[in-house]
């Protein structure tokens, strides 16, 4: 039988009860219980699901994820036995249909929560059946469903207006309908999730948005939508007052017009996520950062091919002082120009991701560290291969009493000369990945040897001079050290890590 735990009320690991032992033998359930607050997790199908039922009648939470064996007889059961059923997660269970979920509501009224993610039997009669006597439910996640359309969605949101606050739509063949009543009645709608609706088009996401129901939304993220455009976006910035986070993933026709209505009209917004919109230029992105609100804080470029150095730029650009997180990555145009433009912009960054920026230098870098007045804490420079010990030295010297978290994984111009600086300056760092780097036993042995320096985690993966020397000197790094990654450094044997496991015993070792 398969061994079957859950979490004590003292958070000790404990068996579970025997009689609940029994129901599964396939797949995996994840059960909380109200009084005790007990998590019980197994790996297998629900046989007796009137096992659960009659066992669990507080049972506040139920996920049922690849588990072809349940059938609505088995969920009915559940239903009829769990009034209290809060939270509902149905994954990949091919034979629940609508009748399940029409069970469930019956069954349980004061469902809060619901996700129905590839399932092929569920359709828009179970939805329907949901938003009837589900009143109270307050997030909605359908993912993969190929037969919920329009009618499911429309008629669950329409009935729970008041109480509906996180909508997650991905991989449906819904069409505009969907939107404009989502736009309609979404009262209470704070976070929306749309991915992959290929039908929806400019007019769905214009009409959403015009219908001006979305007042209190707060967090919106697009992927894969054709129908994100600059008309939409205009839309969207307007109607939607109480924006603070956005992410588009995928939206090729968005451009750096549909960026200026931002400016223009979200003044709440705080963060801006952006990943392969090939159409936004830096350009675009420039005008963003000096025109948006005061409440700007986060920025983030992933895989935008239209990111790349523009021609000219003005003597002088206002600044964008609220600007204090920063990820441009992998993004292969955005090189030194580009960069040292950003840095000058934006001068009280604290967070700074550039990885994977393969074309910039210390040229480009250097501006940056030195037009940051706030402090510098969290610096990725993984897989910057140009980046050389200059611009480390430059960065730990400004900014070494704020950082806190560096990352030069895949930097090979990097050499001790980094250790030597960073054990100078550094009083707070706490988490160094030096992974690929050109560093050897003596930057090994001035790390440890540097007694303000009390790093937590320190990853020497794949750095090819550290030897077998190295060992002593990590040995005395001191208990601060929490992890040390030390895969593939091949001159490193099994003997030497057995030795470090037992001066370190308290720190988790990978090697």
């Amino acid at each position: 039988m398969v061994a079957f735990y859950g979490l004590g009320d003292g958070g000790c690991l404990v068996s579970a009860p025997a009689e609940l032992a029994g129901m599964f033998c396939r797949g995996g359930v994840v059960v909380q219980q109200q009084q005790r607050k007990r998590s019980l997790v197994a790996a297998s199908a629900v046989a007796a699901a009137d096992c659960v039922a009659r066992g669990s009648p507080n049972l506040c939470s139920l996920a049922l994820w690849d588990v072809p064996l349940v059938t609505d007889a088995g969920l009915a059961e559940i239903a009829a036995g769990c009034p209290s059923l809060e939270r509902l997660d149905i994954t990949r269970c091919p034979l629940i249909t609508d009748k399940g979920l029409a069970a469930v509501a019956h069954g349980c009224p004061n469902l809060l929560s619901l996700t129905v993610e590839s399932c092929s039997g569920v359709g828009n009669d179970g939805l329907r059946a949901i938003g009837r006597s589900c009143s109270k439910i307050q997030a909605l996640n359908i993912k993969n469903c190929a037969r919920i359309g329009d009618q499911g969605i429309s008629s669950l949101v329409c009935s729970a207006t008041a109480s509906l606050t996180k909508i997650r739509l991905q991989g449906l063949n819904i069409t505009d309908a969907s939107l404009a009543l989502i736009g309609y009645y979404g009262k209470a709608v704070t976070d929306l999730t749309l991915v992959r609706l290929p039908v929806v088009a400019e007019r769905g996401f214009w009409v959403m948005a015009n219908a001006a129901g979305l007042q209190n939304l707060r967090c919106m993220s697009v992927t894969s939508c054709p129908g994100v455009t600059n008309l939409a976006l205009a839309a969207i910035a307007k109607f939607c007052p109480s924006l603070r986070q956005l992410s588009f993933r995928k939206c090729g026709h968005m451009t750096d017009a549909g960026l200026k209505a931002f400016t223009e009209s979200a003044r709440l917004l705080e963060s801006l996520q952006l990943e392969e919109c090939n159409g936004v230029t830096l350009v675009g992105i420039l005008d963003f950062l000096v025109n948006c609100g005061p409440k700007f804080r986060s920025l983030s470029l992933v895989k935008c091919m239209g990111i790349k150095d523009i021609c000219s730029t003005p003597a002088q650009l206002p600044l964008c002082k609220s600007l204090q997180f920063l990820t441009i990555k992998d993004c292969p145009d955005f090189t030194d120009a580009s960069l040292a433009v950003v840095g000058m912009v934006c001068p009280y960054l604290e967070q700074v991701d550039l990885s994977g920026l393969r074309e910039v230098t210390d040229r480009g870098l250097l501006p940056l560290i030195n037009s940051s007045e706030g402090g510098l804490v969290k610096v990725d420079l993984s897989g910057c291969k140009n980046i050389t010990d200059a611009a480390v030295s430059t960065l730990v010297k400004g900014h070494g009493k704020s950082l806190k978290q560096v990352s030069l994984e895949g930097c090979s111009k990097i050499t001790d000369a980094s250790l030597f600086a960073i054990s100078e300056n550094c009083t707070e760092l706490a988490e160094l990945d030096l992974s690929k780097c050109m560093v050897s036993d003596n930057g090994v042995a001035t790390l440890a040897s540097a007694k303000h320096l009390k790093l937590r985690v320190l990853s020497l993966s794949g750095c090819s001079k550290v030897t077998p020397k190295s060992v002593s000197f990590l040995g005395n790094m001191g208990q601060s050290l929490e992890g040390l990654n030390l895969q593939f450094c091949n001159m490193i044997g099994n003997h030497n890590i057995a030795s470090l496991e037992k001066q370190l015993w308290w720190c988790d070792i990978l090697a």
